[in-house]
């Protein structure tokens, strides 16, 4: 990247995204995307180029050094163009809108993200990475294109712009809400969608049939919850070794703990090595809810090293969570994570043969240039046996050797932190690192997840009148940006998460208000549906984001909230509203079942009668979290010592003074227990 000493600052130098300020001494004149570029190129008759790209992106950081950071490249777009770089995390409204148009001319979409627009922001052209020789090359055609054949160019952004326009209800034909949704037809279509991941499933290796492979954490969530709607022991088995082949792969950080973006290959070897929040915080409570059932002492110990690795990694010292690890460092993808096989016998000494074992790593490696990716072969357990140690013994061979890799690796030169901090992934790492806690019992998770709650509600929240607005970002002590509906879902979900192990009731009037916020600027009562940004939005359409990608949609999470929130609170409004939602969606559910899998989650959760169970008494705490350690995903789980005006909690009382719990379902109570087993026993009674 260019330096400060070599090449004199552009417009982006004031920015507080890292992704931006690392392009503010490129020789191209770059400017944010803001009114004032904008109204440039309507005042000079240019067109744009809007670069989009993120800080971790390898592909982004190789597109800069062999075009942005070339004076001849610079020249050309400095003279026929207008150059607005964005970062798509900051900015996901605008990459939405030029990655769904990319896609619409038949491109290939990724980032960096390259697009051609007219001076009102209409797309025309567009792509990905581009070659030194080729981008110029496009540069000069697309220059005299416009130019020459402005008629042509215009009717295309047109076409464009009114394609990204058009509703996707309309594009979807997403017909009228039911009346009423009936469970047995629900399970009936959501059988059909396991089918399809069946089919798809690799069976050897885990993970759909494929590469590259994503961790897609909502798909093996909807197997997992589709297992426990209907006792589908294959749904089960493809998560479990899912869960498996991920943790022992290297995509997961054997040394330092935390999973990378996704790996290149089928087998989850060999990782594109940057490391996202959104990713560790949905594998968090993805692994939690596989402990909670299956109490594997691998989930046990993938949950303890990623919060450990969130801890030591991600969070800022006010409680706010970090973006992202570079997949670079030294301008080297991966080298931060990769071991040659001496230095690891200068780390291992004596144990060098088992533990390289273990590792498979070998003296010639086991990947590029003699590089070694820790990966593993066999379990703890059938390690142990091969080298006839017991499981203990072989235990604390096996942490020794983390930690002294973990030193040895701490020495190099670390890979770049993107440290802005996101409230909607912020939101998802709460939630995570909530269902760490419940499913380990750590009060230090649970402290972090009490810190980053009160740093969202201190820097990133503010009260308006009854309702709550959200900032989408916070960098250099300062919020920015309006939040996006992913930002007042996701950290709605994680206060949810909250209150149900804390039972501060703070938390869920907060969650409260951010819906209701989100309902009066993002809700479409026509459509039924949440646009993705507010009214304020002044780009050239409002897009409302239906299908789920690695990231839950905002509208399947939305949805998901006003069912817990209906439950909670005893809300009619807000359970018609999600009713009406997944009624609707449950058509493309169907037909797209690999992008809609947290509506197929919703669906599991609106098929069955949710369980309400109300703790009160002095040990309520304690009894709760003895509850939900054990697997019952469909409850909401509330408490209190004495009294509450929370509806499922008002005029609940201890019986003979011991702290009682109340199992109840649409309001209506079983007899109340005193003791976890017997609270059980009823949750059992009631499942199908």
């Amino acid at each position: 990247m260019t330096t400060e000493s070599s090449q004199p600052s552009n417009h982006l130098i004031d920015e507080t995204s890292p992704y931006l300020l690392q392009h503010a001494y490129n020789p191209v004149d770059w400017y944010p995307w803001s009114e004032e570029s904008l109204q440039k190129a309507k005042d000079e008759d240019k067109p744009i180029i809007v670069s989009i790209g993120y800080s971790a992106c390898h592909w982004c950081h190789v597109m800069e050094r062999e075009c942005f950071e070339d004076t001849e490249v610079a020249e050309l777009m400095n003279k026929h163009f207008i150059n607005i770089k964005v970062d798509r995390e900051e900015r996901p409204d605008v990459d939405q809108i030029y990655m769904e148009a990319v896609q619409t001319m038949g491109l290939q979409g990724g980032w960096p993200l390259n697009v051609f627009l007219t001076p009102d922001q209409k797309p025309f052209y567009g792509g990905t990475y581009f070659p030194k020789q080729n981008w110029m090359q496009i540069l000069q055609n697309v220059a005299l294109a416009y130019e020459k054949q402005r008629e042509q160019v215009v009717e295309a952004a047109d076409k464009f712009a009114e394609g990204l326009q058009t509703s996707e209800v309309l594009r979807y034909k997403i017909a009228a809400a039911q009346s009423e949704l009936y469970p047995t037809s629900v399970q009936r279509e959501l059988r059909e969608v396991f089918q399809t991941f069946s089919e798809r499933f690799d069976a050897e290796r885990g993970g759909l049939n494929k590469a590259p492979k994503f961790p897609m954490p909502s798909q093996w969530l909807f197997l997992l919850r589709y297992h426990f709607l209907t006792e589908n022991t294959d749904a089960l088995n493809h998560v479990l070794l899912t869960l498996d082949k991920m943790a022992e792969g290297g995509i997961y950080d054997q040394v330092g703990g935390g999973f990378a973006r996704y790996s290149v290959d089928a087998e989850w070897f060999a990782p594109h090595f940057e490391k996202m929040l959104y990713d560790n915080g949905q594998l968090l409570s993805l692994y939690a809810e596989a402990f909670s059932l299956t109490k594997s002492d691998l989930y046990r110990q993938v949950l303890t090293d990623t919060v450990t690795f969130v801890q030591r990694e991600l969070t800022s010292s006010k409680g706010g969570f970090y973006s992202a690890l570079d997949a670079d460092s030294e301008g080297e993808e991966g080298k931060y994570y990769v071991w040659k096989y001496d230095e690891l016998q200068q780390v291992l000494g004596d144990t060098t043969d088992m533990l390289t074992d273990y590792f498979s790593a070998t003296p010639k490696g086991n990947w590029e240039n003699g590089n070694n990716i820790l990966h593993l072969s066999l379990s703890e357990s059938e390690f142990a046996r091969k080298y006839e140690l017991s499981l203990p013994d072989f235990g604390e061979i096996v942490t020794k050797a983390k930690q002294d890799l973990l030193e040895r690796r701490s020495q190099r030169e670390r890979p770049g932190l993107d440290d802005k901090i996101i409230a909607g992934w912020n939101g998802l790492m709460l939630r995570g690192l909530v269902d760490a806690y419940t499913a380990l019992g750590d009060e230090s998770i649970l402290k972090l997840a009490q810190q980053n709650a009160q740093f969202l509600q201190s820097n990133l929240i503010q009260l308006v009148g009854e309702v709550a607005s959200i900032s989408h970002t916070y960098a250099k002590d300062e919020r920015n940006i309006e939040g996006f509906l992913d930002d007042y879902a996701f950290v709605a979900d994680g206060l949810i998460a909250l209150y149900q192990v804390t039972f501060e009731e703070q938390w869920l009037y907060l969650a409260d208000q951010l819906v209701q916020y989100a309902m009066r600027h993002f809700y479409h009562q026509k459509e039924q549906f949440f646009f993705y940004t507010s009214a304020s939005s002044e780009l050239i359409a409002r897009k409302k984001e239906l299908f789920d990608n690695v990231i839950p949609a905002s509208n399947s999470a939305m949805a998901r909230n006003l069912h817990k929130l209906s439950v909670l609170l005893e809300k009619a409004d807000y359970a018609e509203l999600a009713q009406g939602m997944l009624s609707r969606m449950l058509p493309l559910v169907k037909q797209y079942p690999s992008d809609t899998t947290n509506w197929a989650v919703l669906a599991t959760e609106m098929s069955l009668p949710m369980a309400e169970v109300a703790i009160v008494g002095a040990d309520y705490r304690e009894v709760a979290l003895e509850l939900v350690q054990h697997y019952h995903p469909n409850k909401v789980v509330m408490g209190t010592k004495k009294q509450s005006d929370l509806p499922l909690l008002k005029e609940r009382h201890t019986e003979d003074g011991q702290t009682t719990l109340y199992v109840c379902y649409n309001k209506t109570c079983q007899l109340p227990v005193h003791e976890v087993s017997e609270a059980l026993e009823q949750l059992q009674r009631n499942l199908p």
